[in-house]
């Protein structure tokens, strides 16, 4: 192995184990790390307790002493004992600032010698935050695998109960007892006596949360230009959080549930309530719930220099309901700044997210951020009782509260207000003169044509990474999830013309309404859901197109999302996949979980000219990380595609096209589909097929080499270190 490469290791061993005192072992190799001394906190300067770890026989790695350290004052303010919250100004900024620092190191030495020091004195959810944004943008470090956040801050995502457990079964591995691995209950934060505990399996599920943590980690709110000001980088964040609304909504459809109400009235109660049963192991607190019909308050918290009023929420809510009415916003210079038909959106969105590419943070706020600040200090706006916030202050977490949901249609609202005042797409614009989609099937085992079946699958986690202070030893969480069996499209195409290449674009929504009427266009075209976007050359005459579920380009695989640390590929290009890319939607969250009796949806393909779609100028693209790039755009590049995201579907439609079927183009077709839901759970390394039962996965044709979504089968726990 290079010392560069050894060094990369090195760094991702920093981040093991995050509460441990930096001189303990490190990452599965048990590295020890020979710290200069004036590096270590005060209590251990001049203690003999550092030399027992550093006669041992695993790696070890000297560091030298620099002659001097940047200024880091800011960020070592906030206690190691305190919660960390990407949308609390302070900490932005300092991790803003640390983010900074690892950037400019000129060397991976120099990065690994000021990333130990910080390690060992800062807070270790803002150290892992900062050190893993600058592993995913240095250019030397970039195709080093990130591991997701639930390796080493299992808190933030099972159920609190747990974690006793998981300590004591660590001791049970160390002694060579054999254990297994402990259930997460499936409903283990409420029941069905709160209507909103249906669709507690999406709210919760570790794939989705793990996807809201790691967009933060590729698109950060503050830090140096190069990293925060991506292409489009305000217009993906208005998309992927409009799908993440289109998703919730079709699987509330699924649950007899309405559609998400925009949280607008501030100063009323909150009727959803919310208990999140997470203990936190990085601080002394449990994670704070919310009780029903709470109302928001004005924030006085000094010790977190956080001073504002809901009144502030409501004036920038009016300046920005005002700017998309009038089609343009003012910017720091008081310069007038057009929403036009192409930047509008992405201006918008910088401006609403609140990061540091916002054009008038002064007249326009920080809304986004400051509601989930108000919210998640909801319980204690004057820190009265000393209690932190909740999981709406975590980026982490905060998709397991319903009010996330409200909160974001609420901002989703201010976006489709300025889409609202552009034109209509003609039928012209839409058309790709010469093709035609004539047939849409959908196929999947064991079901009926144009039938998506999901089932529940349980799978595994190993918390050997995030359990401090206990024997390292495999300890594993057994969870419940939905899962959807594999499927295939198979799509017809008549090219009258000659030979070219053509943009498919496949999206599915609900068909009825939570009243059991068919959706009008208008309303549909705000629920469909992106499945896949790929390119494909079209021959003269009749075209068979074929992908399957697994290629998506919206989804990441199983084995991505829930990665162990010691499956990573040894090759640099299979590395580089598990980085930029570790960025998208869980693949088994890809189809809603639909209903026993049948959900009925409406399956949407289109295909579009290439040439009008394809971006010039692209530069060099890393094609070895191209998954997901719908959600998460392309690693060093622009994002691939012209149209507006969400094309065609986000503007209104035009005069005479009330439903669907009237919007068709010849180059649209859609499909009638049902969603089944399998009421069964297939225990790890199985998988459900309709009509044969729970099978092995290993055991089935076209498993996860052939692309089948299936997820490969789970290490178990072995009684050895």
């Amino acid at each position: 192995m290079s010392a560069e490469a050894e060094d990369t290791k090195y760094l991702l061993a920093l981040l093991d184990r995050p509460n441990e005192p930096i001189f303990l072992p490190k990452g599965d190799d048990g590295i020890i790390f020979g710290v200069p001394e004036d590096y270590l906190e005060d209590r251990f300067k001049g203690s003999e307790v550092t030399n027992r770890f550093s006669s041992s026989t695993s790696p070890q790695v000297a560091l030298k002493k620099l002659p001097s350290l940047p200024d880091l004052d800011l960020p070592l303010k906030l206690s190691k004992r305190d919660l960390f919250s990407l949308f609390i100004p302070l900490h932005r900024r300092m991790a803003g600032r640390v983010v900074e620092v690892f950037m400019g190191m000129r060397n991976i030495k120099d990065f690994l010698t000021v990333a130990s020091f910080c390690r060992e004195n800062m807070n270790p959810q803002l150290f892992n935050y900062a050190l893993s944004v600058a592993l995913l943008h240095r250019p030397d470090t970039k195709d080093v695998e990130v591991p997701p956040l639930s390796d080493f801050f299992p808190d933030k995502f099972i159920d609190g109960s747990l974690l006793p457990r998981a300590r004591e079964e660590a001791e049970f591995v160390s002694r060579g007892l054999e254990t297994t691995p402990l259930e997460i209950p499936l409903d283990y934060t409420g029941t069905d006596l709160e209507p909103e505990h249906r669709v507690a399996y999406f709210r919760e599920d570790l794939g989705i949360n793990l996807h809201h943590w790691h967009w933060h980690l590729v698109y950060p709110f503050a830090g140096p230009t190069n990293v925060i000001n991506k292409d489009r980088r305000g217009e993906l964040f208005y998309y992927m959080h409009e799908q993440l609304l289109a998703r919730y909504n079709a699987e509330r459809l699924s649950n007899r549930l309405e559609r998400t109400k925009r949280f607008l009235e501030w100063r009323e109660p909150i009727p959803e309530g919310y208990f999140p049963k997470l203990d936190s192991l990085s601080g002394s607190r449990t994670w704070a719930a919310r009780a029903t019909n709470t109302i928001l308050r004005d924030i006085n918290r000094p010790g977190e220099q956080l001073s504002f009023e809901i009144q502030d929420l409501e004036r920038w809510r009016n300046r920005l309901y005002e700017a998309v009415q009038t089609g343009r916003v003012i910017d720091n210079a008081g310069q007038l700044v057009q929403l036009n038909d192409t930047e509008g959106i992405d201006i918008l969105g910088n401006l609403i997210e609140a990061s540091d590419l916002t054009r008038n943070r002064n007249l326009y706020g920080d809304i986004h951020n400051l509601g989930h600040v108000a919210i998640s200090l909801s319980h204690d706006p004057d820190h009265r009782h000393l209690e932190t916030f909740s999981v709406m202050g975590d980026s982490a977490t905060a998709m397991r509260d319903p009010i996330f949901y409200r909160w974001h249609a609420f901002i989703d609202d201010i976006f489709q207000d300025h889409k609202n005042t552009l034109s209509p797409y003609t039928a012209a614009q839409l058309d790709f003169n010469g093709v035609r989609v004539s047939r849409i099937q959908l196929t999947s085992p064991g079901l009926a044509e144009n039938t998506f079946g999901t089932y529940w699958q349980k799978n595994d986690v190993n918390l050997v990474r995030g359990i401090d202070f206990s024997p390292r030893s495999n300890v594993f969480a057994r969870f419940t999830h939905l899962q959807h069996v594999p499927f295939e499209y198979k799509i017809t195409v008549n090219n009258s013309g000659q030979a070219r290449q053509g943009t498919v674009r496949i999206f599915i929504a609900p068909e009825i309404d939570e009243r059991g009427q068919p959706f009008l266009y208008d309303d549909q075209r705000k629920l469909m859901i992106e499945l896949d976007k790929f390119t494909v050359n079209l021959q003269p005459n009749q075209n068979t197109i074929t992908r399957r579920s697994n290629e998506s380009s919206v989804t990441i695989p199983f084995e991505r999302t829930f990665r162990d640390l010691n499956s990573v590929p040894s090759s640099q290009s299979g590395i580089a996949e598990f980085n930029y890319c570790g960025c998208g939607w869980p693949q088994h969250m890809l189809i809603p979980k639909g209903s026993p009796e049948g959900f009925r949806a409406v399956l949407f393909v289109m295909i579009t000219n290439f040439q009008d779609d394809r971006v010039q100028d692209q530069g060099t693209v890393d094609t070895q990380c191209r998954k997901a790039i719908s959600y998460c755009g392309v690693r060093d590049s622009r994002y691939p595609d012209r149209k507006a995201m969400g094309y065609p579907f986000d503007r209104v439609p035009r005069a005479g096209a009330d439903t669907l079927q009237e919007f068709l183009t010849p180059n649209m077709n859609s499909q009638r589909v049902t969603i089944r839901f399998h009421d069964v759970i297939a225990p790890p390394g199985n998988v459900f097929i309709p009509g044969k039962g729970i099978q092995s996965s290993r055991d089935q044709q076209g498993s996860s080499k052939k692309g089948q979504g299936q997820q490969q089968r789970p290490k178990k726990p072995s009684g050895r270190n």
